[in-house]
Order: C-alpha cells, then structure tokens, then sequence
C-alpha cells in the first residue's frame, strides 16, 4: 500500500505507530539539524521530521525535496514538542524513517497555500494546481455532500432519477443554443439543451409522475460571476399536483438542505411574496430580505409642489436608509455619481437627512416646506438618523434603478452578511412581458407555464394582466430557483402560442412533439429547476459559482486551461459539410 493512513488522520492515540504516508510537499524548514517536511493530502497537513539520526539516505533524500513534489513517508508517530493547536495533526508529529519520491515536480507557479498569490486568469490556467488548495477542496467536498442531501432527500420522498439526452432538437425562443453539427445528417444540427423542460414534461405523459436529475445545461449568453455558459440543476417534476403540493415538496427540501448541510433550522413556513410586491417594495423579483429599507411610493406626495423633476415622472419612490444621516457630502456625491452609472441608468438623485429632534433637511428644500418633506421621510418609515434617497421617471425602471442603490448602500453598511440567510417564495408572476424593439410578447417563465385559471380570460383583451401559475425561490437577492404549473390541456396550449406570436405551423415544428404527446393522455404536472451552482455558491458563502464548479469558464467562455473553443482541422470541418468565413468588424 502507498498509505496506511492520510495526512490528516492522526492524533495522540496513534503516538509509537509505524505508519506510511504519502502526498504533496507542502513546506520545507531545513534547520541544519533538524528538517521539518509538511506533507499535505486533500484530507489534511502532517509535519515530518527528519533528524541527526535518521537514516543518512532520508537525510539525502529530505535535502533535495522542492515544493509538491509526490512523495512517500515510512515513519514513527511521536508527540511533538512545539505543538500547533491550529491543525488538526498539531499534537504530533511523524519521524522519517523511509522517504521515496513518487514524482518530482517543477516549482508551481503560485503559492498552493490558503491564500494564494496567483491572479484569477493564472490560477484558472492552471485549474488542476488551485484545485489543490484547501478552499477549492473544501467547496468540492460541499458540493459533493449537497448532491447526496439532494438525492437522499427527492428518493425519500418518491422521485425517480432519470437521465435525458445531451444531443436534442434547437428551441430558440430562450437564450443561445450551444449547436453540434450532425456528420450522419448532412447540414442538420443538434442543440445541447437549455433544460429539459420538454422531456422532463415527456416523463409525465409516460408516467413517472415524480422525476429529478442532477443536469448539465448549456445556454450561450454573456457571463458574469453567477453565469457559466454550462451549468447544473436540479432539475424536478411531478404529476398530479398543484402549486401548493410543489412549494411543499420543496420547502420541506430547502429546509432539510439548510439544516443538515448547515445546521439552521428555519421553524416557520417561508414567507410567500406576490411578484408585484417584491418590485414596489424592493425593486427586484428577487429581493434580498436580510435587511429591511423596504421602498414606499411617493408619487401622490411628491407631485405639485413646483420640481418639474417630480411632476414630470410618472412614479417616485425612496427607502429610508437606516442611520445614514451622518453621511457627508462627499458620500451623497458618490452615491449620486453610483445611480448615474450606464449600468443602473438614473440621471440623478434627491435625499432627506432625519436629524436629531426631528428637524429634516432636503435637496429640494426650496420646493416643499418642512412639513411637507417631513411626510415623505415618514413614508418611507424614516427615524432620527436615517437617510431617505428618492428617485422617480418610468415605474418599474426607477424601481430597478432604486434596487441597485439600495444593495449598494446596504454593502457599505455591511448588511449583506453571507452567513445569514432570508430564503422567501415569489409567487403570482406575470404571464408574459412585452418588448418595445420586437413590438411583442415573450414568456416570463417559458411557452408551457399554465396561467392562472382566473385570469385566462384577458388572453387575448388584455395579455399584460395574466398572471402566471409560477414560483421562484429566492434567498439573499438571488434566484436559487424557479418553476410553474404546466398547460397540459392542447386548447389552452394553442391560445398561449398565439398570444407569442407563433403561427400553427411554426408551434407544430418546434414543438410538435410534445403537442402530439399531450393528445394521448398528459395529467395536469408542474416542477420546478435549483441552479445547483448557485445553491452551491449560497451555502459556501461565495458571490461566484466558479469557485464550485471543478474546470469552470473565464468571462470570455473560454476554457483557458484547455485552451477552448479552438480551431478544427479541415479535414473535420469537410466531414461535417461546414465552411467556415470571417467574422464581419
């Protein structure tokens, strides 16, 4: 055997134990007399001694050793003398009896430490080295425990794991496809699925009323530090149910995860949030409830008092932020140079000081008397030492604009804690949004959601009022997860592709085979998908999904370790009939 025993194993009780090791170098310290080797697996660090009388080719061996190289230690477990109450080996000690260099290794091009000294791009190059490190380690084992809680859990409860296929039909009503060209069928192409939204409801027609997998899915969209352009669900759906059965299900999950892979026990039922609420109230549809300063609108007493800015705006709105009066002028500005930034798109912003015994003052002092700004600083729930910021212009832009500035100021105040958590349920969507440069409407969710049965007569008069049978769970401002009832009824199918805009002939060739199943017999179903990167990300406390996924992109989607995508040799490219020409400037 390589091992008796991994580096992280031993204690006290082992002390006068003959044992093998074998590993990494972590750190060499040759103090002339002594030499201390620390010897790290993915299980811990054990420090080696090699001494005055070891044997004279340990001695050897133990002088020419560098950092990482693999190698092989036979020795005896002895109490050690300087003990380090910070490692889990800290008591002991191994003295070297026998060393043998499994592999020598040339020196790495970043600390493999805790904190390392490489930048992203050096260690996402070298992805097999910064998977050495204890944080990537400790993010992979994470990973691995919260998938057995996963299938643990959905097996107790019925679900049946099934895999579905990579190569499928292009749906492009979503984001990008990732497309694969076919050498069997000339010019024809598959697409690596999105989700597997269409075959998971496929499973339902078959029979297998509750389904998860554990998926890889693919999107080609921009990225950011939550965004990979392929990824993992969770992906879930059951048959005969309605919205409360699937939130039960799964709040009962969500609290067992939290529970045994953290230990927080949340007691009481989540709290449910129309869709509609958590934009007036946050600005978000996926609100981040750590922390209140929660908006009020202030349009009906902001308006008429002379500031054109105001009586302009079709809505105003402001949060009170909690003990913020102190901020100085130059704080205001920086704020107000923040929501003026192109990614949040304000053109400027109005404040309200709280001050102590009551007094207020304004940046639009010269519009609004005293009391009167004082109304609006006590509708958006302001007390002495707060600070309220107003924005205005079109509704649910100044919204979004307004959720920016509160994340941002709450970041500042260090409200945004990672160990704390606020998960919610948001509920009652709206069916479809409609797009001004396509002069259309697209799903909220996707072309399947079933609308809720009250509002399915505005389909055709008024599409803006439906409402969508759908749900997301939501936990500290991010979407973890999200889901709806599905149309199993063909009529009902048929008047949702209208309202998209789709012809009878352009539904049947997209998805004309799940259309065709629902005539044989589909029961009403609904589920639901958990981006497992995030919820990876959320219990680890990272704002990165890369830091949980083994071999992950950069921002470009390039896999720099790999060094794809890269070019095909033309013989590949004759093989699948594909010619290639020059990108346009």
């Amino acid at each position: 055997m390589y091992r008796t025993h991994t580096c992280g194993c031993l204690r006290a009780e082992h002390i006068n134990q003959q044992v093998t090791l074998a590993g990494w170098v972590q750190k060499i310290r040759n103090l002339g007399a002594m030499t201390f080797i620390d010897l790290r697996d993915r299980y811990g660090i054990t420090q080696i001694v090699v001494e005055e009388h070891s044997p004279a080719e340990v001695r050897e061996t133990a002088s020419r050793l560098g950092r990482e190289w693999v190698i092989q230690v036979t020795g005896t477990v002895i109490e050690r003398e300087s003990k380090n109450a910070k490692m889990p080996t800290g008591d002991i000690e191994v003295s070297a009896s026998g060393i043998a260099v499994l592999n020598e290794a040339q020196t790495p091009p970043f600390t493999i430490e805790e904190n390392s000294d490489g930048g992203d791009d050096l260690r996402m190059k070298y992805r097999y080295l910064d998977l050495r490190r204890p944080p990537l380690q400790r993010n992979m084992i994470l990973r691995h425990k919260m998938a057995q809680e996963i299938r643990r859990f959905l097996s107790d409860e019925g679900f049946l794991e099934i895999e579905t296929p990579y190569l499928v039909g292009s749906t492009p009503e979503g984001a990008r496809d990732f497309v694969v060209p076919s050498r069997m069928n000339p010019n024809q192409f598959y697409a690596l699925p999105q989700s597997p939204q269409t075959l998971k409801q496929l499973l339902m027609v078959a029979g297998y009323d509750r389904y998860f997998q554990i998926v890889r899915c693919f999107r080609d969209e921009d990225l950011r530090a939550d965004r990979q352009p392929e990824f993992t669900q969770i992906d879930c759906e059951m048959s005969f149910v309605e919205q409360e059965d699937i939130i039960d299900v799964f709040e009962r999950w969500a609290k067992h995860m939290f529970r045994t892979v953290l230990g927080i026990d949340f007691a009481e039922p989540l709290r449910r949030m129309p869709w509609i609420e958590a934009m007036e109230k946050y600005g978000s549809d996926k609100p981040d409830l750590r922390f209140g300063m929660a908006f009020a609108e202030l349009t009906d007493l902001a308006k008429g008092h002379g500031f054109n800015v105001f009586d302009d705006a079709e809505y105003i709105t402001g949060f009170a932020a909690t003990g913020c009066a102190s901020y100085t002028r130059k704080q205001i500005d920086a704020l107000t140079e923040y929501v003026k930034r192109p990614q949040v798109g304000a053109k400027g912003l109005i404040w309200i000081r709280v001050e102590a015994g009551g007094a207020v003052k304004s940046s639009v002092d010269k519009f609004f008397t005293p009391d009167e700004v004082r109304a609006l600083a006590d509708r958006c729930g302001a007390q002495t030492g707060d600070m309220v910021f107003i924005l205005c212009g079109k509704k649910f832009k100044t919204l979004t604009q307004l959720c920016a500035l509160r994340l941002e100021v709450a970041q500042q105040l260090g409200l945004r804690d990672p160990k704390k958590f606020a998960p919610l349920w948001v509920v009652d969507f709206p069916m479809f949004e409609w797009d001004e440069e396509t002069q259309r409407w697209y799903a909220m969710h996707h072309p399947f959601t079933s609308p809720k049965p009250e509002d399915v007569q505005y389909l055709e008069s008024d599409p803006g009022r439906v409402r969508a049978n759908a749900y997301d769970f939501v936990c500290n401002g991010t979407e973890i997860g999200g889901g709806s009832i599905r149309i199993h009824d063909a009529k009902l199918q048929a008047q949702i592709f209208k309202c998209l805009g789709f012809t009878p002939e352009r539904a049947q060739e997209q998805f004309g085979f799940l259309m065709n199943a629902f005539k044989f017999g589909a029961p009403p179903h609904g589920g639901l998908a958990f981006g497992f990167d995030r919820l990876c990300s959320l219990f680890g406390g990272s704002e990165s999904i890369r830091d949980y996924i083994a071999f992950p992109k950069n921002n470009a989607g390039r896999d720099v370790m790999l060094d794809a995508p890269s070019y095909l040799d033309p013989s590949q490219l004759d093989e699948l009939y594909l010619a290639l020409r020059k990108p346009e400037a």
